[in-house]
């Protein structure tokens, strides 16, 4: 019999993976603040509980998908949170970018309660959340991992036990400088193309077609051709969140990272420009400006 999983944070990505997992055959039991995301999830065949404790209790294992240390915080470990489940041995799996004492944090706070905490985040944007093109980065107690292998299967198209408890979101700080880096030096390829009079659908076909490419570039890519950044599946506001953990993460080690920081100057310029709720793409528009395009 299929698990049922249940899910808290419906956003772009918690939404897409609930989906998903529905149409593996998985029950989902769901809670967002948002009352619009909880009908959606009821649209699509799951239920719809009033509380992350509720979730906890109706599910067999628990996935947050959580925006900030706020929300993480008040699911985990608040009133009518996971930890006041009455579920002894349950695995609830964090796939949220956040500082890796808070989620230590919540993870001892739910030990104490006899519940596990995984720390699970993703590689991948909301757009490719919806198709399964995702990997996990999952890190913490190895039997409780390998337990949610199918659940992992049904949203994401591979998995990684990559050992201690942190691990995870340790990788994903390493694949997160990358993208950071690679979708700034997308829209600096784009700007400098333009300006030298090459069409940006030629662009896309030919680098994605080289050695010059990078999976950004090419997820990215179709919305820098367009121009269009308005379908953000990754926002810039929360490109800044994810980067100033990571920039904290740097400090905290010691370790220089100058590609990394100066691709943050674009990332506040976007912002600077009012470009918070557009994709990340959007950074090409600022560089298109920085270069005198005119499209």
């Amino acid at each position: 019999m299929a698990k049922t999983v249940g899910i808290v944070g419906l956003g772009r990505m918690g939404s897409a993976m609930a989906k998903n997992l529905i149409g593996a055959g998985f029950g989902v039991v769901g809670r967002d603040t948002d009352p619009a995301r909880a009908d959606a999830l009821a649209a699509m065949g799951g239920q719809v509980a009033d509380s992350p404790r509720a979730v906890a209790e109706a599910a067999d294992c628990v996935m947050t998908s959580l925006p900030s240390i706020a929300a993480f915080e008040a699911v985990t470990t608040g009133a009518e949170g996971i930890a006041e489940a009455e579920k002894p041995g349950l695995v609830a799996f964090d796939t949220s970018t956040l500082p890796i004492p808070v989620k230590e944090a919540g993870r001892a706070t739910l030990a104490e309660t006899g519940k596990i905490l995984l720390d699970t985040p993703l590689s991948g944007t909301g757009k490719q959340a919806l198709t399964g093109d995702l990997v996990v980065y999952a890190s913490g107690d190895t039997a409780a991992i390998a337990g949610l292998s199918d659940v992992f299967e049904g949203f994401s198209r591979a998995q990684y036990d990559l050992g201690e408890f942190g691990n995870g979101s340790r990788m994903k700080f390493v694949a997160n400088l990358l993208v950071a880096i690679h979708n700034v030096a997308a829209g600096e390829a784009f700007a400098l193309g333009l300006k030298a009079g090459l069409a940006p659908e030629t662009i896309y076909e030919v680098i994605s077609n080289s050695a010059a490419t990078s999976r950004i570039f090419e997820v990215r890519g179709p919305q820098m051709v367009a121009g269009d950044y308005s379908d953000a599946s990754a926002s810039i506001d929360m490109q800044l969140k994810d980067m100033k953990v990571i920039g904290d993460f740097l400090a905290e080690l010691g370790c220089a990272a100058p590609c990394f920081a100066a691709s943050g100057q674009i990332y506040n310029a976007a912002l600077a420009q009012g470009r918070v709720a557009e994709d990340t793409a959007c950074v090409c528009g600022v560089l298109e400006g920085l270069a005198g395009v005119e499209r």
